[in-house]
């Protein structure tokens, strides 16, 4: 056993403690790095086993109870993993010793619980100060480790924020997706770039804020129409000062923080002011703004009277999946929600799925003053807890039994209940259309994995291949990939040799990743890739091309050694490509159409259809990018300070082209060995 200790904290197992009298072996697999997050005393123990009879490493119950002997009575994370370094489960627990040793007495209440512990090789362990940090922790880690038995959350996109900018004097309103590099204030989550894209609509009409960019914003010579239609306050031309535009940016952020009864309130106040002065036309823009933050306030669905700013979270399962719909709710208004589906061993509970759902939900994201849930979730104070230490503020979690808050956790129900009723309805959709086709192509089973290739260019320029993915729940857009056509050897136009190319490169990483082992064990086990539960090898390969282009490909896959692992179906377009009569080229059979009414051809049509649109796509934004591409990007040494330096101080990249070395070295930043290689680059001759 070996130990490896970095502190950053005041506890841990300390290096020279003790550890179980077994075989070190220096060629093990080194420890994860502690992730950003609370500041925790991070120690980390991987053991390799001694060996067994015959020389085989021991694994399971046996290499956990060497362990135990020496954990500490205290809280903290531990991970567990297989012969391979895979992490299989990561958890957290108030006392590591106790909580290890239920594992090492091989007791088990579910047989995935005895699973995880028969595939154990080693563990690591994160020694925390307080059950706190070490919940915050473990999600941490979950979402980024992803391990085989941990509920995890499947979240492939990142929510819209509205951004108030800080870093100009007449600040803009936005919307928000991303890193938050710029500086302002963000307020969200909402559910979608609709949601963003009225509230942001409505709170022009509010608070007259500019929404164009700062190049726009320092180049106008007079007001722009937003202004004559009474949708921005024109502060570009000064048309509004400098004072009073400030004063509408922090009613904007006071309405958006929370404060939106006051901010009406004092509109309100100023209208009422303006009618008793006579001032009507002032009057009447007060009332419009009013009218405008009613509207946002009411056009977004349920709004509750009562509650402020809350998430609501409500969970229902169903035919062996889960579905927790969540609600965001923020200043009165309701900013939209978005239907989550865990991937979730169901023996765990509804109160745990909930509770670990609700711990890797916030562990990028901000977190709400109330959080509403539709039942009690695991150690229900201790997530209170660790969610007010992360938001810096009191956090309350709470099942609502009456009022408007309870009406607000039923809706939610209700909404999760539809959405997984529906994708149960898809996905037995699905399973048939996967039956058929097995059926159709005389497989053995229906595939759990589809891979569609498609090919896209222009004359043979900004040539690119494609790579779309489906399963038993439909298209799998996280698994897609994009090939940009490198070989040189390739004459422009050759499909086939894009084809090769783009077969070629995916199966060679295929194996090399995941192994032929993987590619042979997957009919019998199913191989998972990056944790997710979906397979890493294709059971079908569909290629869109008719028998030369299948003879290339049979040819690749023979090459690689994975011909017969792999089911290569081609599909040609009909007689005058026509959809409907589409040829079918499969090994061992002669090519053949399908019924036009076919649901299975339907299906194919489809999956072609994407590989199409995918293709396409990629293509167009590489063709974009070649538009207008620089010649200064292909300077080595030439970054993006350096090259706009050098277009301030020539104008062009012409310019620069004619360039002398001492004209280029005049400019800031560039040497003489800069300014030589940039000369060089331009005169090869």
């Amino acid at each position: 056993m070996k130990a490896r200790e970095s502190r950053r904290g005041t506890r841990g197992l300390a290096a020279g403690d003790d550890l179980p009298d077994t075989d070190i072996d220096d060629d093990g697999p080194e420890p994860a790095e502690a992730p950003s997050g609370p500041d925790v005393s991070f120690t980390a123990i991987d053991w390799t086993p001694p060996a067994g009879d015959g020389g085989n490493k021991v694994v399971g119950a046996e290499v956990i109870q060497a362990l135990v002997k020496r954990l500490p009575n205290a809280p903290g994370v531990y991970r567990m993993m297989n012969a391979a370094g895979d992490v299989l489960y990561v958890g957290k627990a108030r006392s590591l010793k106790k909580r290890v040793t239920a594992y090492a007495q091989g007791r088990f209440h579910t047989n995935r619980i005895g699973r995880m512990v028969r595939e154990t090789a080693t563990m690591e362990f994160v020694v925390t100060r307080t059950e706190i940090e070490a919940l915050l922790l473990e999600a941490n880690l979950i979402k980024r480790l992803r391990p085989r038995f941990n509920v995890l959350m499947r979240d492939d996109k990142s929510f819209p924020y509205i951004l108030l900018t800080g870093d100009h004097p007449s600040p803009g309103i936005y919307k928000h997706r991303g890193a938050r590099s710029r500086q302002g204030d963000y307020f969200g989550p909402f559910a979608s770039a609709g949601a963003v894209g009225r509230t942001i609509n409505s709170l022009q009409r509010a608070f007259l804020l500019r929404t164009c960019t700062d190049s726009f914003f320092e180049n106008r010579t007079r007001p722009c129409l937003l202004f004559q239609i009474k949708r921005c306050s024109a502060p570009c031309t000064g048309e509004i000062s400098h004072a009073d535009y400030a004063a509408l940016v922090a009613e904007a952020k006071a309405f958006l923080s929370g404060r939106s009864q006051k901010v009406k309130t004092e509109i309100s106040e100023a209208m009422q002011e303006a009618s008793e002065a006579l001032d009507f036309e002032r009057a009447a823009i007060y009332r419009d703004r009013l009218a405008a933050l009613s509207h946002v306030q009411s056009h977004q669905g349920i709004n509750p009277q009562s509650v402020e700013e809350a998430d609501v979270f409500a969970i229902h399962l169903e035919g062996g999946q889960v579905c927790i719909q969540v609600f965001f709710f923020r200043t009165g208004q309701n900013w939209g929600n978005r239907a989550y589906f865990p991937k979730a061993d169901l023996a765990l509970g509804a109160a745990e799925i909930l509770g670990s759902f609700i711990a890797q939900f916030y562990d990028d994201k901000p977190v709400a003053r109330t959080i509403l849930l539709s039942q009690e979730v695991a150690e229900q104070e201790l997530l209170a807890e660790a969610l007010s230490t992360r938001a810096g503020r009191k956090v309350t979690v709470s099942v609502p039994q009456r009022g408007e808050k309870k009406e607000l956790v039923d809706n939610a129900l209700q909404n999760a209940r539809e959405a997984l009723g529906r994708r149960l309805a898809e996905t037995s959709t699905q399973a048939r259309l996967l039956a058929g086709f097995a059926e159709t192509f005389g497989l053995e089973k229906p595939p759990q994995r589809i891979e569609v290739y498609d090919n896209s260019h222009i004359m043979g320029t900004n040539a690119v291949g494609t790579m779309i993915v489906a399963g038993p729940e439909g298209f799998v857009k996280n698994q897609y990939r994009k090939f940009n056509i490198r070989s040189t050897e390739i004459t422009p136009g050759d499909d086939f040799g894009m084809m090769r190319e783009v077969m070629e490169r995916r199966f060679s990483r295929l194996l090399k990743e995941h192994g032929e082992e993987a590619a042979g064990e997957q009919a019998e086990e199913g191989v998972e890739i990056e944790g997710n539960g979906f397979p890493a090898w294709p059971d079908v390969i569909l290629i869109d091309g008719g028998q030369g282009q299948m003879t290339a490909v049979r040819q690749i896959l023979s090459d690689l050694g994975v011909e017969d692992r792999v089911v290569a179906i081609g599909v040609a377009k009909g007689q005058d490509r026509e959809a409907g009569r589409e040829r079918f080229f499969v090994k061992g059979k002669s090519s053949f159409s399908l019924p036009v009414r076919d649901p299975v051809l339907y299906f194919v049509q489809r999956l072609r259809d994407e590989a199409h649109r995918f293709a396409i796509g990629t293509h167009r934004a590489r063709r974009k990018k070649e538009l207008v591409k620089n010649p200064l990007d292909e300077i080595s040494g030439i970054g993006p300070g350096r090259k706009r330096a050098l277009l301030l101080h020539f104008g062009t990249a012409k310019a620069v082209s004619r360039a002398a070395v001492e004209d280029l070295m005049a400019v800031e930043g560039i040497s003489e060995q800069i300014a030589k290689v940039v000369y060089n680059h331009f005169h090869e001759n």
